[in-house]
């Protein structure tokens, strides 16, 4: 009674059901990515039946050797029997061959559809996740979760599978030859289904562990391996530290990877002792009807080979719900990566941008970032997959201005006033809240993604370039460019005759994230790869803002050509650089304070006359003291 009230009790429980239903929900999701290769599943099902079958045949062909041949001399049965049994084992060759490629080709596909699945969907994923994700983890869901998942297809579900229909042709044939020792011999197996299901339970939870600190262990090693994360070490003097901290969690990786085999081990022995005891239960009630003369030598003999076939695949699904979910842990963990919001796509009926003239007007834009947010890749690691329900606070509040073709705007203001933010929102790096930004007239989100970003070109303060040549970090912005093509955006940036000074020129490699360019060069170089994007919309993101003189002054050469004959929103910290723009936009705190030249703002006073007389006194102050240490070094060197 007390067994009867906290089953019914569990099957009640709120958590205990909605566990059950997400269990059937993802093993239908499994089952919907094998969908596209239902023929291969039906060979592969075929293939398991036929060894099956192939697979209980010998014992027979001992229990014939044993009951017939031998007893009665007949040896034209044993030449029989022995080639029979050669035939059988190369049928069973043939078709395990068969099964693992069948199952192989399955597997490997699956990999192939989640890697590039989980690959475009995380590049179509908003800005504010890469800014909070660990890219170690999200390496870790692309390689280890993908093959934990395709292990889980071809290795748990298709052991479950085969383990199946071995058991059920087996105990048919069993019962068929003695069916009171074939009970007997399983009398013993609840005795190990109650710890095997205890250990499994210990095993599944440990493996989810082990992923965790792998993906820890991997998102440590990215960080400092990358050359800003390698710099950072060396400038603060701290490689003892990183290799203590390394060091505590690859321990800890070690430490569960001991636990997950001695977990499984347990259970390996535990299943050599079963399957002991069942044969022994053979051998003494076997024998003993065999003394009495009411079985056959032949048929005990085939029951003892049969006892060790079907004793390990009947153990294993006395605990295959477990396998199977500790199997399904890596699925899980690929479709919270796949479940996260694309909140930026096109949308239905979306039209391409053809030949764009470049205007750009806001109307009433209000942002923020959205709601669906999450802390970091860690927090999917500790399986808590976070959707918050608060948006961020508000960073623009009614923004409205147009731009025209050809117009050269300037958006200025303190740190954090929006300006970023407001340029982003034209190739829709992120979508209005409010009201809308809209190119040659069109609303941006009525417009393809692919048309829209190929008429904006962006120029950001610290470029990425990949660590690849410098040909092939050009050619990202247009795959089908010439080497003439190359060579002249180069010109218009002003970085040509560098790049051919170089001992391998275009070919050279630029070094992860351009590291082996300066600050000016990097900026150059994506100057020219944004003039081969030949776009209408220029964006420069504080393109000059932490150069040298001469850097900058051979970037204001680039950008003169970068931006001839194109609509541009430039934002710059340095107001000196944007003095001659058609006008200057003034945000602070998210909204348009101001607007006009130069000239204008600085006649009318208010925040931008502050900005500009403030940076004009810094700079005097800069000049004054540069001038002193000169004077007083030439002053110690004529002492001297």
């Amino acid at each position: 009674m007390a067994m009867h009230t906290m089953m019914m009790s569990f099957r009640h429980d709120p958590d205990a059901v909605r566990g059950r239903k997400l269990e059937r929900d993802l093993l239908r999701r499994v089952m919907g990515l094998a969908r596209p290769y239902r023929k291969h599943l039906i060979g592969f099902l075929i293939t398991v039946f036929a060894a099956a079958g192939v697979a209980v045949l010998p014992p027979l062909l001992f229990r014939a050797l044993l009951d017939d041949a031998v007893p009665n001399s007949n040896t034209q049965l044993v030449t029989l029997l022995a080639l029979g049994a050669v035939g059988l084992a190369i049928a069973g060759s043939g078709l395990s061959l068969l099964q693992r490629w069948y199952s192989a080709h399955i597997g490997e596909s699956m990999i192939y559809d989640l890697r590039i699945s989980m690959f475009d969907h995380v590049q179509r994923l908003p800005i504010s996740f890469f800014t909070r994700a660990q890219t170690g983890s999200l390496m870790s869901r692309m390689n280890n979760d993908v093959i934990g998942a395709q292990q889980a297809v071809t290795g748990t579900l298709g052991t479950v599978v085969s383990n199946t229909i071995t058991i059920i042709i087996t105990l048919a044939v069993m019962f068929s030859l003695e069916w009171r020792l074939t009970l007997m011999t399983l009398i013993v197996l609840p005795a190990f289904i109650i710890p095997a299901r205890r250990i499994g339970r210990k095993l599944q939870s440990s493996t989810r562990e082990g992923m965790q600190l792998n993906a820890s262990m991997n998102n440590t090693a990215a960080e400092r391996f990358n050359v800003s994360g390698a710099l950072v070490v060396k400038l603060f003097g701290n490689h003892d530290l990183e290799t203590e901290l390394f060091s505590n969690r690859a321990r800890r990786v070690r430490d569960i990877g001991i636990k997950t085999a001695m977990y499984s081990r347990v259970l390996f022995v535990a299943l050599g002792f079963v399957a002991a005891v069942g044969t022994a239960v053979v051998y003494y009630v076997g024998g003993r009807l065999v003394i009495e003369d009411v079985i056959s030598l032949g048929t005990i003999a085939a029951l003892v080979i049969y006892v060790g076939q079907i004793y390990q695949p009947l153990t294993q699904l006395t605990n295959a719900r477990v396998d199977v979910m500790t199997a399904l842990v890596s699925f899980e963990r690929v479709f919270e990566i796949l479940d996260f919001p694309a909140l930026v796509d096109d949308e239905s009926g979306a039209l391409s941008l053809a030949k764009p003239k470049g205007e750009i007007k806001f109307t009433d834009v209000w942002f923020r970032h959205p709601a669906a947010s999450v802390a970091s890749l860690a927090s999917l690691e500790e399986g808590d997959l976070e959707i918050s329900d608060e948006p961020s606070p508000w960073i623009l509040h009614g923004v409205s201005f147009s731009v025209a073709p050809g117009e050269i705007v300037a958006l200025v203001g303190p740190s954090g006033a929006g300006k970023t933010s407001t340029a982003l929102l034209v190739p829709r790096i992120a979508d209005v809240n409010r009201g809308s930004v809209s190119v040659d007239g069109h609303d941006v989100r009525s417009l393809t993604l692919g048309s829209l970003r190929d008429s904006v070109g962006v120029v950001m303060q610290d470029p990425h370039l990949f660590h690849e040549s410098i040909a092939e970090n050009l050619r990202y912005a247009r795959p089908d460019a010439s080497d003439r093509d190359l060579a002249e955006a180069c010109r218009a940036a002003n970085i040509y005759d560098l790049i051919i000074s170089l001992p391998e020129g275009f070919a050279t490699i630029v070094g992860e994230r351009g590291y082996r360019m300066s600050g000016g060069e990097k900026q150059r170089l994506a100057i020219a790869r944004m003039l081969l994007k030949d776009p209408a919309i220029v964006i420069l993101d504080e393109a000059t803002a932490h150069l040298d003189s001469e850097s900058e002054q051979e970037i204001q050469v680039a950008l003169a050509n970068a931006l001839a004959d194109r609509t541009a929103l430039v934002i710059a910290h340095r107001l000196s650089t944007i003095v001659n723009a058609d006008r200057i936009i003034v945000l602070d705190e998210g909204r348009v304070v101001d607007q006009g030249t130069h000239l204008e703002l600085l006649a009318r006073g208010g925040l931008y006359a502050d900005l500009y007389n403030t940076q004009l006194d810094r700079n005097q102050d800069e000049a004054m003291f540069a001038a002193e240490n000169h004077s007083g070094e030439s002053v110690v060197t004529e002492s001297a």
